[in-house]
């Protein structure tokens, strides 16, 4: 009855959320539509861990999308011994790349005064979400190896089944509690996106944020009669 509900119900209830909330948020403040970045106020440490994570966390999101939409594909590249290490150990790389990146955009933010000052309740739900996302993931790739066939073999029949209306929680109900944890947390993952900073992902090349050009910002100081100039992305 559980799994019913959470693998089930759930997705649909997620689902709507998220596009619902993302068209009302875009219709009534579309200024808002963006990662609010405030790397004009610390850039280092931003640094250090905002390009591990979103290399890292883009490429496994991919990864995912492939496997869920063409689950084939992931079954005749493990055909062969050799390319399925390379393809768990890839992943488990870009896995605690990743985290590395989390770890320190949260150090960030909790050592930092004024980005804390910028810090909502809903940037602090989001990391929350990201890290059960990452631990469990990794967690997954260590204790149940050969992750990506099982995912082939028994995630992307649970997808197929959800978006043809006819959810069949069966391929769900008999995997490890930590795996029931990674993809439930994932619905939630898609579930906030109209209410935190995930809207900026809703993009057509999210690649893009890595390599767009800086932005000048110039202001002027009651003090000074020549303008301050700083770049940040």
């Amino acid at each position: 009855m559980v799994d019913t509900f959470l693998f089930g119900g759930m997705p649909y209830i997620l689902i709507m959320i998220a596009i619902v909330g993302s068209i009302w948020r875009f219709t009534s403040n579309k200024y808002t539509w963006s990662s609010q970045s405030s790397q004009f106020v610390e850039n280092k440490t931003l640094f250090f861990g905002s390009f591990p994570w979103h290399y890292g966390i883009i490429t496994i999101i991919v990864g995912h999308i492939v496997g869920l939409i063409i689950p084939q594909s992931f079954l005749w590249w493990n055909s062969v011994p050799v390319r399925l290490y390379i393809l768990e150990l890839s992943g488990l790389a870009l896995a605690f790349l990743a985290l590395f990146g989390l770890l320190a955009l949260i150090y960030r933010r909790l050592t930092n005064t004024r980005v804390k000052a910028l810090t909502s309740s809903w940037d602090v739900l989001l990391l929350i979400v990201l890290l059960i996302q990452v631990v469990t993931g990794i967690g997954n790739a260590i204790m149940y190896r050969w992750g990506s066939n099982w995912f082939a073999a028994e995630a992307s029949p649970w997808f197929y089944s959800i978006i043809t209306l006819n959810p069949d929680v069966s391929y769900i109900a008999n995997l490890p509690l930590i795996t029931k944890v990674h993809i439930f947390n994932a619905m939630i993952f898609i579930g906030l996106i109209p209410f935190t900073r995930l809207v900026h992902f809703v993009v057509i090349n999210p690649y893009k944020y890595l390599f767009r050009p800086y932005q000048v910002v110039r202001w002027y100081s009651r003090s000074e009669k020549t303008p301050n100039i700083v770049q940040y992305k």
